[in-house]
């Protein structure tokens, strides 16, 4: 693989790690708020137009009152793989049910410039093997993993029986017939003998709760329904040619602004970053994947031996080597490093935490020195820095964000942890202070720390009448975070309580869609109708990750964000978000043994 030459590193100065702690506590205390996930707001009603889809029109059509084999809610990476597995089974009849106008999920609502993957592409975009594409750059950008979806799509025949442009709104298991009955906004009724669940957790856009947002006149939109008719240009990074006299406010400085910032500040004539907490953005260091050296490692088998050399490598593994050689596999290696430097007699828990904060103090000391290093403006500069654990906050990489803040007319309006405070007819107000804007984007991301139902739009009602809030009232309970007791023939694809690989999701919804696929036609094969797990296996598997090791994301001592409930306290539930006590590499191991034997530990069949 080729590769960019990494900017060079400034040395990291020493530091006082008690001064370290004071200012990481002193910048989290001022944004802590009481409302935690109450300061946005839910998108309807008067602002229910940012929700419309400015990609493909919506195409009528008569409700569907059909039966199939197996439904999937969610036409991203998990339905894709998980349709993708069973027509290689032999399930042909499989739906995927999608409320966008295309396959793609997060990935067909995401067409912001500049947006990309930020785990490499090699083991981010799934089925590359069965497709026989190969990644053009080392972190590919939205239109091709958008391609991807949509060759897995016409691959697998998946189009042929998808629903676009509609939403389940309710989902009740028929005992009597041992079928889902599948209800959606388009007054679709039909039945599904299985059902799979990938409604993932970056779907449901979420609005700022500022007073007077919905007072603006000017123009406004979400990122993930980015209005190229407005701006010009397009998902491929054309200049937005439409923005050269226009004033652009940018809220929000995450994951989303770390990435289409640079492409404003080239096309606007002024841009103004609006900044609550900054970002840890480390060297990315993108570039072409050389066709000759992809021919020689895409050899049989190849996509599964980076998969889980990245796991091994990234979770606590030992490989002998890194093939993905990125930001995620760095923090890694530093980590255990300085975790197996310590003599054999003092490797205690206590002094193993302490190895691993003294990695991160170090990591981030140069990611701090990287803003000073990049940006010209001093003041800047250090408004740029971020004051907290690289693991706070989702960790950024790019080769551009930075340096976007040297063009004359881009500014960066730090709020000192408290925001925008009001939005007006004609701008917003920041600290007393008045900025007129034609146009604001809203980078506030999604909604994550909200009730499942209402980010999934529906709560299933399984055996007995059983809703899936109520079965959760007390926190997720499954078993391998796929099946779930009291509900049949369900399969729920996404990380938690199985590996619970935060970096890299792409590996979770592949291996639980093999599972799927297993399962399924383990009952075909053997006439069974109906499996479920049972109520002992479920506590069982939920007594086992409670004995391992505790969360490693979301701390309260973190500065506030999706990752910790922005700062408030969960409850007890959030003790049940977690994986395999022996890590993500022994959990596939495991789960791979587990389909492999044929018997399904834990799972009922039924005739």
């Amino acid at each position: 693989m080729t590769t960019l030459e990494s900017e060079a590193r400034p040395k990291a100065p020493a530091f006082d790690k008690d001064a370290l702690r004071r200012k990481y506590r002193e910048e989290r205390d001022k944004r802590l708020r009481a409302d935690g996930n109450d300061q946005y707001i839910q998108i309807k009603d008067q602002l229910a137009h940012y929700l419309d889809d400015p990609y493909t029109p919506v195409v009528d059509r008569a409700p569907k009152t059909d039966h199939v084999t197996f439904a999937f809610i969610g036409g991203g990476f998990a339905g894709l793989v998980a349709g993708a597995r069973l027509v290689e089974a032999g399930v042909t009849d499989v739906r995927i049910v999608e409320k966008g106008g295309d396959f793609g999920g997060t990935w067909y609502w995401n067409r912001y410039p500049g947006a990309q993957c930020d785990t490499a592409s090699m083991i981010y975009m799934p089925l590359l093997e069965e497709t026989g594409h190969r990644p053009t750059e080392k972190y590919a950008h939205a239109p091709e993993i958008l391609a991807q979806c949509q060759r897995i799509g016409r691959q697998y025949n998946l189009y042929d029986n998808a629903l676009f442009h509609t939403e389940v709104n309710a989902l009740e298991w028929d005992d009597a017939n041992t079928r889902w009955i599948v209800r959606t906004n388009r007054g679709d009724a039909f039945t599904a003998q299985f059902i799979g669940i990938g409604t993932g957790p970056l779907h449901v856009a979420k609005l700022p709760g500022i007073p007077g947002i919905e007072r603006f006149k000017g123009h406004s939109f979400h990122t993930s329904r980015w209005d190229y008719g407005y701006t010009g240009g397009d998902p491929s990074g054309a200049l937005m040619e439409k923005l050269a006299d226009k004033r652009v406010g940018l809220i929000g400085t995450g994951a989303t602004s770390v990435q289409c910032v640079p492409h404003l500040a080239r096309a606007c004539k002024e841009l103004y970053v609006f900044q609550r907490t900054p970002s840890s953005v480390d060297v990315r260091a993108n570039a072409p994947i050389d066709p000759d050296w992809f021919a020689e490692i895409a050899t049989p088998g190849w996509q599964l031996r980076w998969l889980e050399n990245f796991t091994d490598n990234q979770s606590g593994g030992f490989a002998a080597e890194d093939l993905v050689q990125d930001g995620w596999t760095d923090i890694a290696r530093r980590i255990r490093e300085k975790v197996m430097s310590l003599p054999p007699g003092e490797m205690t828990q206590a002094n193993m935490l302490a190895a691993w904060e003294d990695a991160d103090f170090e990591k981030m000391e140069e990611i701090r020195a990287r803003c000073e290093a990049l940006v010209d403006d001093p003041e800047t500069a250090q408004k740029l820095k971020a004051w907290y654990r690289q693991l706070c906050k989702r960790p950024c990489f790019h080769d551009a964000y930075l340096q976007a803040f040297n063009e004359p007319g881009a500014h960066l309006v730090d709020t000192d942890g408290q925001g925008v405070s009001e939005i007006t007819e004609d701008g917003v107000i920041v600290a007393g202070q008045h900025y007129p804007l034609d146009c604001i984007i809203y980078a506030s991301g999604f909604e994550v720390g909200t009730e499942y139902k209402r980010r999934a739009g529906f709560d299933m009602v399984g055996r007995n009448g059983l809703k899936l809030s109520e079965a959760w009232g007390d926190g997720m309970r499954t078993l391998h975070g796929v099946h779930v007791h009291g509900f049949p023939n369900a399969f729920f694809a996404q990380p938690t309580q199985g590996a619970n690989l935060i970096s890299n999701v792409p590996h979770n919804l592949t291996d639980t869609a093999r599972t799927i696929a297993a399962v399924v036609k383990h009952a075909r094969d053997h006439g069974m109708t109906r499996v479920e797990v049972t109520q002992k296996a479920q506590d069982d598997w939920i007594e086992l990750l409670l004995g391992g090791p505790p969360r490693l994301l979301g701390s309260p001592d973190c500065t506030p964000g999706y990752y910790n409930n922005e700062g408030k306290d969960p409850g007890p539930a959030v003790n049940l978000f977690v994986g395999y006590p022996a890590g993500p590499s022994a959990y596939f191991r495991f789960i791979e043994d587990w389909r492999r034997k044929g018997t399904f530990e834990g799972l009922a069949f039924e005739a």
